[in-house]
């Protein structure tokens, strides 16, 4: 079956829910203020593309493929990431909303999360070792049975981590932080 390939295109204020988005591969392009809420965006796959300041609210990614995929002050909420292709899964994203998205069990070594804003998100088994989360707001995020060796939270704030349920050796913390790996002991820290 033969696949589209779209290779270093810039694609500009586009609403793809009412245009199309033409299913195959893209390759080091960028899309920059695009609207994809609710699509289907399964089998698509993007290499060393940039996404700048679009909306991929609720979109379905079932085989979708990110291979080296920055994002960039876009809306990602509600996403599961876990539907993609695992094939040199890699992301990164600056300034994000990713508001009830689910990572579960999906591989995210030295992943950059940074001025991100993560209320809700499903990192339960993932690999995030290595990882990054810099000023990044982690309220209710679900860590459980998570990889987090070496991952730098030294920025990030709103967390909270059991560390009998996560592996976290050589990981790092702030010293304002060290309250959200004790909040489940119920102790007042001052």
């Amino acid at each position: 079956m033969y696949k589209n390939f779209i290779e270093d295109q810039h694609f500009q204020n586009i609403d793809y829910t009412e245009n199309e988005l033409i299913k195959g591969d893209y390759e080091n392009c960028t899309f920059s203020n695009c609207l994809f809420t609710n699509l289907n965006l399964s089998d698509i796959n993007f290499v060393e593309c940039i996404m700048e300041n679009c909306d991929l609210t609720m979109v379905k990614l079932s085989n979708a493929g990110f291979r080296d995929v920055k994002f960039r002050e876009c809306k990602l909420l509600g996403l599961r990431f876990e539907d993609c292709n695992d094939f040199l899964f890699a992301v990164d994203f600056d300034s994000c909303q990713l508001n009830l998205s689910s990572f579960y069990q999906r591989t995210l070594m030295n992943t950059r999360f940074k001025d991100c804003i993560l209320h809700e998100v499903d990192f339960t088994e993932a690999d995030l070792g290595g990882s990054t989360f810099d000023n990044s707001d982690l309220s209710g995020a679900i860590f459980n049975n998570t990889v987090l060796e070496k991952a730098d939270f030294r920025e990030a704030y709103n967390y909270s981590i059991d560390p009998e349920q996560n592996r976290i050796k050589k990981a790092k913390f702030s010293m304002q932080g060290l309250v959200g790996l004790l909040i489940k002991y119920e102790i007042e820290v001052e």
